[in-house]
């Protein structure tokens, strides 16, 4: 606001003559300053006194001029929205005084995603050849262009195998390009628009007026910033209510007017605080959508970086939809969906996977009408030259939309988003019926599939039973994941059942408690009350099926641990107790056996020797305490191998006589009242009979000569070493 001061003091003398003038100007810098209605109150009240005076050039008594000057005070220059020098004959170029996008005092600073880390060595590598080649003046172009060579082909190969988790990175990364520079690239005029009429501006929404080849389109974009200080303002481009009631203002201004519209979405999602809750978002995204689809002009939209849920489909119900080939649109992010389904949100590269949130995953449901291609790197790497590549993808669709009729037009989006909804033929969901119970107990997330359950404990086991040593790396980090995982779940399962207040409390009474002393009478207590009523609730029938399944686990692992350690002990001792002198002989005995495997004929001095080293060792092993059980012997390869080959004859032969004799039905029968869970003597009877109608029918001499020639042929080997007769000579 403008002000007046007037300011009456002596001017000095001109030629020794007064010019009693009433003089005004702008420059004065003494007296006391008067605003303008000061003025009025005062001088005119005295219109024929002092002033009248002056004005007819009387002479005072000092003779002195007499001057009273007048300066406007100018308010505050704001550089928002109204420059001082507007110039009229503006012809190109955006309004920047209507807007508060200005260029960055500094260029953004470089950052390296965490996938693209293999990258700055050899970025390295090049500033150092070239720096070298700076300083020493020598010729290293080949070096340098080699480096380069590398670096594209390796940049060229991370882009084009980017998983969903790496493209969202890219989506947000600090430096690319935002809406408000994606307009300024291609327009050649813009002016910002403001307000929602409503009481405030929304910095998350931007809108305005531009031309593209001459033609006037109404556009409208979530803004993010380009700093820290910029996303602030911008609220992290997650608009309130006020922002989607701007967007809506200008989508009916330009349906008035005919201008068709132009969307850019990037944005995680609506503002989803309580002032934007008690002032009604979700109306306000509502109003949108459905106003969208009623609107008669041609509406694109292109998706620049990130679309989040609602927030995103607010401005985004087109004609048709292009997504950047970097940009996702999810209904939940990442994060947040792993949070919920995988309890953790560490999960957040599992989900973007589950979600189908990238370009070509939209392209392929025909979600997304077209994808436009970004420069290897990302946006940011070149963003002038993405902007052309979006300009030509909305030029190509503008010039389909504008052929078509209004009606034609609403006919066209509204097909558009009826195509999503289909499902192949065959393959719709079925509907569920409202009536029907539905258990909505969550999921047990911790289970495994029984198969993957066997198949890890059948690997542990035999990594720790064929461990030489009783520390084995792989093995200790199998198991170390298995305790944590069990950690993990038993803390789930104390919270489940309502006992984390008793937990916390008790983890800090345990911390307080002096270190290697017993717990005191209370405390241990306390403790064996939670784990009374913790073992409770975790022995009902089908509660905590995974964690159940990873104790026993755990408790089996650690028992094959123990037994492992103690063989590896009770090993270590034997062995310092026997001599080598029956070391040697054992040796001996080893390789004689390998020969005897391979079918050499066997030395009866070596059979005596193994006799005598029997003994012998026998000896030391009651020598170090240990009591004799019995002596067995190591299974021969060969004679396995026969022994189960005529075990398979045996059992064709069974199921041969089976199939003749028409016993197929009893043994149904037989299971069919075994599955009953009885014991009837029917049962009795049913196996009485079909024991003796097999016995009956397996009178096979080819049989019993395949056996008893394999008693005779093993026999004496067996007889020698072990000074035992085999289990079928015994009476």
């Amino acid at each position: 606001m403008a002000t007046i001061s007037l300011v009456a003091g002596n001017c000095g003398r001109r030629g020794g003559r007064e010019d009693r003038r009433f003089e005004f100007g702008s420059n004065s810098y003494f007296g006391k300053d008067f605003l303008a209605s000061e003025l009025l109150n005062s001088s005119f009240r005295r219109a024929n006194g002092y002033w009248s005076k002056a004005l007819k050039g009387s002479r005072n008594e000092n003779e002195k001029r007499f001057c009273v000057v007048a300066k406007v005070k100018k308010g505050k220059k704001h550089d928002y929205p109204w420059p001082d020098d507007i110039d009229p004959n503006i012809t190109d170029g955006h309004l920047a005084y209507l807007s508060y996008f200005k260029p960055l005092d500094e260029k953004p600073k470089p950052v390296t995603l965490p996938f693209e880390k293999p990258l700055v060595g050899l970025e390295q590598k090049i500033i150092e050849v070239s720096r070298m080649a700076d300083e020493t003046g020598l010729d290293f172009t080949d070096q340098i262009g080699a480096l380069e060579n590398k670096y594209q082909q390796a940049l060229k190969y991370l882009y084009t195998h980017l998983t969903p988790i790496q493209r969202l990175t890219i989506a947000r990364h600090p430096n690319r390009p935002t809406a408000l520079d994606h307009i300024l690239n291609i327009t050649e005029k813009w002016v910002e628009l403001h307000g929602d009429r409503a009481g405030y501006d929304d910095p998350a929404i931007v809108t305005g007026i531009g031309s593209m080849d001459g033609k006037s389109y109404m556009f409208i974009g979530h803004q993010k910033g380009r700093n820290t200080k910029e996303n602030i303002f911008r609220n992290f481009a997650m608009p309130t209510p006020h922002g989607y009631r701007k967007a809506l203002r200008m989508m009916k201004y330009a349906d008035h007017h005919g201008f068709p519209i132009i969307t850019f979405v990037d944005t995680p999602g609506a503002f989803a605080d309580l002032k934007s809750e008690e002032l009604g978002q979700g109306e306000a995204i509502a109003q949108n959508l459905r106003t969208m689809f009623g609107l008669k002009v041609p509406i694109v939209t292109v998706i620049v970086g990130e679309g989040g849920s609602g927030g995103a489909l607010a401005i985004a119900c087109p004609n048709k939809l292009f997504m950047l080939e970097n940009s996702v649109l999810y209904v939940a992010s990442p994060e947040a969906c792993a949070a919920i389904l995988y309890k953790s949100s560490e999960a957040a590269p599992k989900a973007a996977e589950r979600l189908r949130i990238t370009a070509k995953e939209h392209y392929k449901r025909k979600i997304a009408d077209g994808i436009i291609r970004e420069p290897l790197g990302g946006a940011h790497a070149d963003p002038v030259w993405t902007s052309q590549q979006i300009k030509l993808a909305i030029t190509r669709a503008m010039e389909e939309l504008t052929k078509m009729n209004t009606e034609e037009l609403l006919h066209h989006r509204m097909l558009k988003f009826r195509s999503i909804e289909r499902f192949p033929e065959g393959k719709r969901p079925k509907p569920v019926e409202p009536e029907k119970k539905r258990n909505m107990k969550p999921s047990d997330a911790s289970m495994l599939k029984a198969a993957d359950i066997e198949s890890d404990l059948e690997r542990l086991k035999k990594n720790i039973v064929e461990a030489k040593v009783p520390s084995d790396p792989t093995t200790d980090q199998a198991i170390e994941k298995l305790k944590q995982d069990v950690d993990k779940e038993v803390t789930r399962a104390f919270i489940s059942m309502g006992f984390q207040k008793k937990l916390e409390s008790l983890k800090l009474e345990l911390s307080r408690a002096p270190d290697n002393q017993p717990l005191n009478h209370n405390l241990k207590v306390k403790v064996d009350k939670l784990m009374k009523e913790f073992m409770q609730n975790l022995s009902r029938p089908g509660a905590y099926l995974g964690l159940k399944q990873k104790l026993e686990n755990l408790s089996m692992v650690s028992r094959l641990i123990e037994r492992k350690e103690k063989g590896e002990k009770l090993k270590t001792e034997i062995n310092q107790k026997i001599p080598a002198e029956v070391k040697a002989k054992l040796e001996q005995l080893k390789n004689a056996q390998k020969n005897l495997s391979k079918g050499d004929p066997l030395d009866e001095d070596l059979v005596a020797e193994a006799v005598k080293v029997k003994k012998e060792l026998m000896e030391v092993l009651k020598s170090a305490n240990l009591e004799i059980v019995g002596v067995t012997n190591r299974k021969v390869p060969e004679l396995q191998q026969k022994i189960v080959n005529v075990n398979k004859e045996i059992g064709g032969e069974i199921e041969r006589i089976i199939n003749v004799s028409g016993l197929r039905g009893k043994i149904e029968e037989l299971k069919a009242e075994m599955a009953k869970g009885s014991s009837s003597p029917r049962v009795e009877k049913l196996e009485t009979e079909i024991k003796e109608r097999i016995l009956a029918a397996l009178d096979n001499t080819a049989l019993k000569d395949k056996f008893e020639n394999l008693r005779r042929e093993f026999a004496p080997s067996f007889e020698a070493a072990t000074d035992k007769r085999l289990p079928a000579e015994k009476g």
